[in-house]
């Protein structure tokens, strides 16, 4: 394996730690609904969709154009194991209203990326209504071989009468800095437990007025296998993005803390990411497959778990894989996809016909949060 570049140099100091005991339930149970078979209804035949993001507006809010919401997500061809198509990622869109989905293709066009992948990000519509960036992650190098680099893009585009598109040229916008940042260009790796520079998530501060992507990363500074963080770039006056230190790092603990995300609610920042029982280090608590979260009167910080541990909304424990990669809108609702569902306490390993069969690839249901001060709960 190439290992990640990783340079000793001291921890940032306004970085906020992120040391979880336990995940007891908040006042409400923090447990999802089972998902059914009905639930796990492609939208697309043939197509795994995976980890969304809705086009919405510089302060959170979800764009409604024309009487439709337009949403990006990862997609590829079905595969027998569904553990493929992160090899074959595409943002595709898609958009939903009155009349239910409608499928508006492959965003970029075969072979315009930078990358062999396209994995997650965001997506704005700036304030003149008309212009539009699409964040996302280039995972490995077009026409290289395979590997799990990861850099950070943009691309613009036009809203038009049937969605976001005419794009144009990605421009990649800021690079790991081997300091406080992992350089993640691996050849190889374990789920789980690749280093992360991706994912990046659209926030226009409203205390500053300055724009800001989040970023799932892996800290420079440690050389423990989990060493997963939450970062941040920043959108200068020039154009040009600059890398700052750290919102929150979980070294020790826990290997990804992935989607990083804010909504502000109530002059209060709630950053939201999602992680997995397995990418918790050995010997530390293990939470469940869920969204995390954490809360701060500024967005520098310091930041702390809502709910005490962070735990915010988790699978039910008797079907532990089977949603991930939540994203919370401005409006408050939480998506996600099915992943392995109604497994029954069976094991994929025992049981290999259910990696295919019993593998959502859908936009799971939908819930919303309620918010009060460092508690956030799932609402009734």
């Amino acid at each position: 394996m190439n290992m990640p570049e990783v340079n000793l140099a001291a921890q940032p100091a306004a970085v906020s730690a992120w040391r979880p005991q336990s995940y007891a339930p908040a006042e409400r149970a923090p447990e999802l609904a089972l998902v059914t078979a009905a639930d796990a209804t492609p939208i697309l035949p043939g197509i795994d969709l995976w980890d969304n993001w809705p086009l919405a507006h510089e302060d959170g809010r979800t764009v409604e154009h024309e009487g439709r919401q337009y949403w990006f997500m990862l997609s590829a061809p079905h595969f027998a194991d569904p553990g493929l198509r992160h090899d074959a990622a595409r943002i595709r869109l898609l958009s939903t209203g009155a009349d239910g989905w409608r499928d508006h293709g492959n965003v970029l066009p075969d072979n315009a990326g930078p990358g062999s992948r396209e994995w997650a990000g965001s997506a704005v519509l700036h304030d003149d209504g008309r212009t539009v960036t699409l964040f996302f992650t280039a995972a490995g190098r077009l026409g290289e071989a395979h590997s799990f680099e990861q850099r950070l893009f943009a691309v613009r585009g036009e809203l038009g009468s049937d969605g976001p598109g005419n794009w144009g040229i990605p421009a990649e916008i800021v690079k790991a800095d081997g300091r406080r940042y992992v350089i993640a260009r691996e050849t190889d790796g374990k789920p789980g437990l690749i280093k992360a520079f991706r994912d990046p998530a659209w926030l226009r501060d409203p205390a500053t007025g300055k724009c800001h992507v989040l970023i799932t990363g892996s800290a420079a500074w440690s050389d423990d296998e989990y060493n997963g963080l939450v970062g941040i770039a920043t959108l200068a006056d020039d154009g040009s993005w600059t890398l700052g230190d750290p919102l929150i790092e979980a070294v020790g603990v826990n290997n990804e803390l992935e989607r990083p995300h804010v909504i502000v609610r109530d002059g209060l920042y709630y950053l939201f990411w999602s992680t997995q029982s397995r990418t918790f280090a050995p010997g530390w608590p293990a939470g469940p497959n869920g969204l995390y979260g954490a809360v701060a009167a500024r967005l520098e910080g310091p930041w702390t778990p809502v709910n005490g541990s962070g735990l915010v909304a988790a699978n039910p424990a008797q079907e532990p894989t089977q949603c991930y990669s939540w994203w919370t809108t401005g409006e408050g609702e939480v998506w996600s996809f099915i992943d392995h569902w109604g497994l029954q306490g069976r094991s994929l390993n025992d049981h290999p016909h259910l990696l295919r069969g019993q593998f959502g690839g859908t936009p799971a249901p939908t819930f919303r949060l309620h918010f009060a001060g460092d508690q956030v709960t799932i609402a009734d």
